[in-house]
């Protein structure tokens, strides 16, 4: 019974515990998942964009985030900022408007929903009678005006959302001073477009889809101007001086209409078909721009030749001579220009258009010759291409960060140096405490250096593994190359391109050294690249060497895909990290384990077949180690074959059942007739039902068989100097631990520093340890006399750890998807465990020690264990002792992507991919917490002609 009493209650342990470990979703690195809104404040300089799972972001200077979600999770479809003030409004999907505002609270401002509303119609009338199709947020910062898809624009209040009938602009009202031939064309069918007049805040612009445009005067509720259209209209634009508008149409036209002071029926001044004379596709926006020098800036998204380039995303910019349309790599949801803003400015001035294209953010620059495009601190294309894996350094050294930094430089000549345009707020969050990296690796064999220091996540370098190898595609291929007579004169812009050349060059394995520089990547065909530091271009010839893994056994033949062919001769390099060895596993299957250690210049590297281990100083291979069981034949067969046998894993599946069944019907008795036999056999199947559905306390767990798929695959590889052989001498050396519950231990023999040149590493196998549940083993940690987890290589050489503590005896700590258990060195006796998955029903999934601060006190900290679980929880187990400090729920457990992708930082952090473009960042620690924290002060509203407040009250300046 003592297992279901309560464990004693230490009250100040609990109390440590709350000063030690608090679950924080801190912030969303990266890129909207499918974005679907774009809206932009000229007043606050902020910018949001929207989300179809009903997510709102907004942006301004770097560092200043906010996010709100709907409750109903319904595409946003528009965002539209109330002028002069800290309030937005978004339209969704279901025709709900809801009101955002700004607001501080402790010291920094919170985006917080005040109100919703939904338009309703009088009752029995149809439901496009009060479907919103256009907004107007009126400058007197009072009311909306909102068109629909009836024809009638209604009038609602601010803030209260209250419908205003008495100021409805019935499609009947309008109709009254159109020429009747042009009423019988069914003209006033949906409001397409709204817009404000610059000069007059009395008047508005309202466009309908069939192409009939009218000028309204709100005070005395009338048409004083008609533009009647003949095609399909699209958009409207007006003029800074309000003399003039433009509307645009589907046929991939733009008109410029004329607003005259007298009643006289106006003409279009000049229609232009930019791309014509074929058919067009359509022009869904249009900004006209007025410069200094008289030249405009015409800006248009379409209107492309639908033959030929009716597949492209293209926003075009035409100022003068000069004609560029931008291709985007994915469609464009909107975009907007940032243009001088002041009321007093004559002209607009336009500095930067901002595009929001379906997987990224492009920024271009359009006072600089050849408008280039600005480097974004934010919002980065994480997913440019897919995210294969992930790997956190924590707490770089300045050396290494500034050449790292001065490597992205030189790959960044080509973008402006324009101060980031939108740079609302004011970022009041701590400094980051020290420098972190994030290393994404992708599909198309290339890594990217993140900044992960603070709430930005920031691209500081990109390395490409391409250049080793030859693929189809020449990496001198430049996609923006164009002819100087080509038409349309089209430039491609952002670095979104999911499309790899080739699979197997897809990164699977990162490690980075920070004290040396020396990095290690392993990919999917088996390759294993040892690169160092190199501030300059390089050209020099990468050394070679294979690992046969199979050591030519009999019996096994690789069905899955060939090895990558390598280049000949001397590459040439960027600065940067340059590979100078590569290690090519056959059979080349993917690298599922990879370890660096940069003092003893080794690598160490495992497949689904065994494992090696590599001195890249001497560029020789050490030895390699077969893990294979003979009936492994699925990995033989590679991720990219399709000949695995579904009929074959059914089959072992219901094998173990019928296994597990008779095994413990004949624990139960063997002698018996026949109806006892039943009768035990029906209570058993009754019994193992119900362990399923009620989950005691322990669970029974079944012992996996050796015969299981892949027990061979190599899991987790670990360098130490511990005591292997006898209790009297450590040595330096090499665990592996596999699929099938077994660990490897290898002693190695390293020369030192003075003959490392003139002798061979050597590597004689020292124990063999089975697992007797066998289930997969994910992590190996050695601890010291102390019960601390061995420092990183170098760490203790440049004075930022403790030496280990080598008098004590050293203890071994297992851990397998199913139990933690610590076994004593060098005799490997079993001295303690701790089983997860017969006490909770859940696996371990990633496993990492993290160091742990007191918020009280900065003379405390202790190591503990942090687990992920394929239930999605995070369990803190301390160490030495394996007990469960406290869970918390992550991720979802259907989240089987955002699991996998999960990775720990030394102190208590965490990054998982909760969409293929985004990482949720979490603490699981109270003293290291990046979040964001900022204040948006709400500026002085200059009065002008274009502001009326009708209530003769003025907002005033807000300090924080």
């Amino acid at each position: 019974m003592r297992r279901f009493l309560r464990p004693g209650h230490d009250p100040v342990r609990e109390r440590l515990k709350r000063d030690l470990f608090q679950f924080n979703k801190t912030v969303e690195h990266g890129f909207p998942h499918q974005p679907s809104a774009l809206g932009y404040s000229p007043f606050l300089r902020l910018m949001a964009i929207g989300t179809r799972s009903g997510a709102i972001k907004l942006y301004g200077a770097p560092g200043v985030e906010f996010m709100g979600l709907h409750e109903e999770n319904n595409t946003v479809m528009q965002i539209h900022f109330i002028p002069d003030q800290c309030q937005l409004v978004t339209l969704l999907d279901d025709n709900s408007l809801h009101l955002w505002s700004l607001k501080q609270h402790s010291g920094a401002s919170e985006l917080r929903e005040e109100h919703r509303f939904t338009l309703k119609g009088p009752p029995g009338s149809p439901p496009s009678a009060t479907q919103v199709t256009a907004v107007l947020p009126h400058s007197s910062r009072e009311v909306l005006y909102l068109g629909t898809e009836s024809g009638n624009i209604f009038v609602v209040e601010l803030p209260s959302f209250r419908v205003l009938e008495d100021r409805t602009i019935t499609s009947e009202a309008v109709l009254q001073r159109v020429p009747e031939d042009y009423c019988n064309r069914r003209s006033c069918e949906l409001v397409e477009a709204l817009r404000e007049h610059p000069k007059n805040p009395d008047q508005i612009l309202i466009g309908y889809s069939r192409g009939l445009i009218v000028l309204w005067d709100l005070q005395n509720s009338k048409v004083t101007h008609h533009f009647l259209g003949t095609q399909q209209l699209e958009n409207l634009y007006w003029q800074r001086d309000g003399s003039k508008f433009i509307s645009c149409h589907y046929d991939g036209s733009y008109t410029q209409w004329p607003v005259s002071s007298d009643n006289r029926q106006p003409e279009p001044l000049e229609n232009v078909v930019p791309y014509g004379p074929f058919p067009c596709k359509a022009i869904s926006k249009i900004y006209w721009q007025t410069t200094k020098n008289g030249l405009p800036y015409i800006i248009f998204q379409g209107g492309m030749p639908r033959a030929s380039y009716g597949d492209r995303h293209s926003i075009s910019v035409v100022h003068g001579s000069q004609q560029t349309a931008f291709d985007f790599t994915s469609r464009v949801i909107d975009f907007f220009i940032i243009f001088s803003s002041e009321p007093t400015a004559e002209f607009d001035d336009p500095s930067a258009m901002v595009v929001l294209a379906e997987e990224e953010l492009v920024v271009i620059d359009l006072k600089t010759a050849g408008w280039p495009a600005v480097h974004p601190p934010y919002l980065a294309s994480l997913h440019c291409s897919a995210i294969t894996c992930s790997h956190h350094v924590s707490n770089i050294p300045l050396k290494l960060w500034e050449r790292i930094i001065s490597a992205g430089s030189k790959q960044n000549v080509h973008y402006s140096n324009m101060p980031w345009p939108i740079d609302g707020g004011t970022n009041i969050a701590p400094d980051p405490p020290q420098r972190d990296l994030l290393l994404t690796g992708h599909e198309d064999g290339t890594v990217r250096f993140w900044d992960a220091s603070g709430v930005c996540l920031h691209l500081l370098y990109k390395l490409s593994t391409v250049r080793v190898f030859l693929t189809d595609a020449d990496p001198n291929d430049n996609m923006n190359t164009l002819g100087e007579d080509e038409w349309p004169p089209l430039r491609k812009v952002g670095t979104f391109d999911p499309y790899s050349d080739d699979p197997r060059l897809g990164i699977q394995k990162i490690y980075l050294c920070k004290y040396s520089g020396y990095l290690a990547v392993a990919g999917t065909a088996g390759q294993v690249l040892v690169m160092e530091l190199n501030d300059e271009d390089a050209e020099h010839v990468v050394d070679h060497s294979e690992a046969d893994l199979l050591q030519d056994q009999e019996g096994y033949r690789w069905k899955g895909h060939e090895k990558l062919k390598t280049r000949d001769g001397p590459v040439r390099f960027e600065a940067g990290f340059q590979p100078f060895v590569l290690v090519q596993c056959q059979p080349p299957a993917v690298v599922t384990s990879l370890a660096l250690h940069s003092e003893w210049k080794l690598v160490a590297f495992g497949t689904s077949h065994g494992f090696g281990l590599f001195d890249h100083q001497q560029k020789r291979l050490v030895f390699v180690k077969c893990t294979l069981h003979p009936s492994d034949q699925l990995a033989l067969e590679g991720p990219l074959s399709r000949v695995k046998s579904l009929k074959k894993s059914l089959r072992q599946s219901f094998r173990r059942i019928r296994r597990s069944r008779v095994s413990s019907r004949k624990r139960r008795g063997g002698s018996g007739n026949a109806s006892e036999v039943q009768e035990a056999n029906a209570k058993f199947d009754q019994d193992a039902l119900q362990e399923m559905e009620l989950a005691p306390v322990q669970r029974k767990i079944e012992a996996r068989s050796a015969e299981d798929s892949f027990t061979g695959f190599v899991r987790t590889l670990y360098f130490a100097d511990t005591f292997l052989r006898d209790s009297s001498r450590h040595c330096p050396s090499l665990w592996a631990g596999t699929n099938g519950g077994t660990v490897y231990a290898f002693c190695l023999r390293v020369p030192p520093a003075e003959r490392r040149m003139d002798e061979p590493v050597r590597a004689e196998q020292a124990k063999e340890i089975q697992l007797m549940h066998r289930a997969p083993v994910v992590g190996i940690l050695v601890l010291d006399g102390r019960s601390t987890p061995l420092p990183e290589p170098l760490e203790v050489a440049h004075d930022l750890s403790k030496s280990p503590d080598m008098q004590g005896s050293h203890q071994l700590l297992v851990v397998s998807e199913e139990q933690f258990k610590v076994f004593t060195l060098p005799k490997v006796s079993s001295k303690l465990k701790l089983k997860l998955t017969a006490l909770e029903g859940c696996r371990v999934r990633k496993v990492t020690v993290a160091n742990f601060g007191s918020c009280k006190t900065d003379d405390y900290s202790e190591n503990d264990l942090a687990v992920l679980t394929n239930l999605g929880d995070i369990q803190i187990i301390s160490l030495p002792f394996l007990k469960l400090q406290i869970r918390y729920p992550c991720i979802r457990k259907e989240d089987v992507s955002g699991i996998a992708s999960c990775v720990f930082t030394k102190y208590g952090q965490g990054f998982y991919l909760i969409s293929p473009s985004e990482f949720e960042r979490f603490s699981l620690s109270t003293k290291w917490l990046v979040e964001p924290r900022c204040v948006v002060d709400m500026p002085e509203v200059t009065s002008n002609n274009h502001v009326h407040n009708k209530s003769g009250t003025e907002n005033p300046a807000r300090k924080s």
